[in-house]
């Protein structure tokens, strides 16, 4: 039925996408991770209408029991008073974990799967080092910009097969890059794109409320190491000044310097 091949392909066959990293040059910054797990099947799904077999493909995904929508964690430090105590809780960041089963099915999958594992672990480390996140599809939520912090073994004893199922452990942290991204103020939007900026009479820059630091008397940031000329102690003559006639014929000074004894006769 294509509702029900819908719901198998979204959430059992490719509910993982990698986005931006090493997809950031793919169309729409996502790369699904069937592209990764069944690359030579991937080309036909656009085409194949309802006539699909996802039954056989590589991987199946479920969602594990343990998943989060919300997580806070109540405040146990001491605090101003017994009403802010009260109502103390402290975000935590979401946590999602998937269940990928890949049994071998025929003798020659165990020759493909060396290839597509290895391929995937190659890619996975590759965006991750590249910066790249992930959003994971489930059906009570959709979770965007989460990080994927562990990918492990934890096959049983069930069947006499080897690694044949493997935990995906995401977590959505508080602060993502559009996130970062939206709380920049104007002023560092503007030095972000080389935007020249002009302070005004009072040494703000418009828009932003941040006094300029160039220039302004008021700023201890731009204020110069060398203090001004007019502020220097008056140089005793001689010393940094030319001399004149008098003083180059004046002779030099004895206090403290021994002056030499002439022999009697």
């Amino acid at each position: 039925m294509p509702g029900q091949q819908d719901f198998q392909l979204a959430y059992q066959v490719s509910p993982i996408y990698l986005t931006g990293g090493v997809a950031a040059n793919l169309a729409g910054g996502t790369l699904p991770v069937i592209s990764l797990l069944q690359s030579s099947s991937f080309p036909n799904l656009l085409g194949a209408g309802d006539n699909l077999d996802l039954d056989g493909y590589f991987a199946q995904f479920l969602p594990l029991p343990g998943s989060s929508l919300l997580a806070n964690a109540i405040g146990t430090y001491p605090f101003a008073n017994q009403q802010t105590a009260a109502n103390a809780i402290i975000t935590m960041p979401l946590k999602i974990s998937l269940m990928m089963i890949c049994p071998e099915r025929q003798p020659g999958d165990y020759a493909a799967k060396l290839s597509i594992m290895s391929a995937l672990q190659a890619t996975l480390a590759q965006h991750a080092l590249s910066g790249g996140t992930f959003t994971v599809a489930t059906p009570s939520y959709l979770y965007t910009n989460c990080i994927l912090t562990a990918l492990h073994d934890v096959s049983g004893q069930e069947t006499h097969k080897w690694q044949w199922r493997w935990q995906w452990d995401f977590e959505q942290p508080l602060v993502s890059l559009a996130a970062a991204a939206a709380a920049q103020n104007n002023l560092m939007s503007q030095l972000t794109n080389q935007t020249q900026v002009t302070p005004n009479a009072n040494g703000e820059i418009s828009g932003s409320g941040a006094a300029a630091t160039i220039g302004n008397p008021a700023s201890n940031v731009a204020q110069p190491v060398v203090p001004a000329a007019q502020s220097l102690p008056a140089q005793p003559s001689g010393i940094g000044s030319p001399m004149s006639p008098e003083q180059l014929a004046a002779p030099g000074p004895t206090v403290g310097i021994p002056q030499p004894t002439p022999a009697p006769l």
